[in-house]
Order: C-alpha cells, then sequence, then structure tokens
C-alpha cells in the first residue's frame, strides 16, 4: 500500500474509497483520548479540516507542549518522521505535524476498512 504524499492526495483517496468521514471519527476519538478540546464535525470540508487542526497543532507545541507530545503518542505518529522534520519554523513544523497526524489517522481507517470482515 502506498500512502498519499500530500494532504490533497490523502483526501482525494478518503473520498475516492468514500471514508472521509471515518477519518474524522478516527481524529475525534483520538483527540477525545488525547484530552484535547477539537472535535470535527463530520461534514467538516477538508480546507477547513486542515486549518483547524494546523492551529491546534500550532498552540499545542507553543503553549502545551507535553499534551502535543501525549498527542503525537496516542496517536501513534511514527517518532523517526517527527525526528526528520525541521523545527526551526515552528509554523512550518505544526503544518508538518498535522500532515502526519493526517497520515497515521488514514493508515487506521485504510487498514480497518481494508481488513474488517
Amino acid at each position: 500500500m502506498q500512502f498519499p504524499k500530500t494532504f490533497d492526495d490523502l483526501i482525494e483517496e478518503a473520498n475516492t474509497l468514500a471514508l472521509y468521514k471515518k477519518l474524522i471519527q478516527q481524529l475525534n476519538k483520538d483527540f477525545l483520548l488525547a484530552n484535547i478540546d477539537l472535535g470535527f464535525h463530520e461534514d467538516v470540508l477538508p480546507s477547513s479540516l486542515k486549518l483547524m487542526l494546523h492551529e491546534t497543532v500550532f498552540k499545542l507545541i507553543q503553549e502545551k507542549f507535553t499534551e502535543y507530545l501525549n498527542l503525537l503518542y496516542i496517536i501513534d505518529v511514527p517518532e523517526n518522521d517527527v525526528k526528520a522534520l525541521d523545527g526551526d519554523d515552528t509554523l512550518r513544523l505544526s503544518d508538518d505535524i498535522a500532515f502526519l497526524i493526517l497520515k497515521r489517522e488514514w493508515q487506521k481507517v485504510w487498514f480497518k476498512n481494508k481488513y474488517s470482515s
């Protein structure tokens, strides 16, 4: 399985497979587990999803770093992927992390869909 390389590719694949709502549900579930007050409506536009996720990650990095690390742990974002990012620009870093979060959540949804009976 080749996972998407960009946000647009990920959203396109989720819509093609009719799994966009499942992706949103998975995000909501993991954010709730991480005790982060962010819930997406299932009909959220992809552009709004990207913006809200980016803003939330940026605020977590700036103001609640422990909660940010906890979120990455709960979602199971690969540590090597995070370490490979450039941390000099927090705005760019938060955008990259938001994509890693979405990509990992997409993997969960895709595997559940592919291998559930």
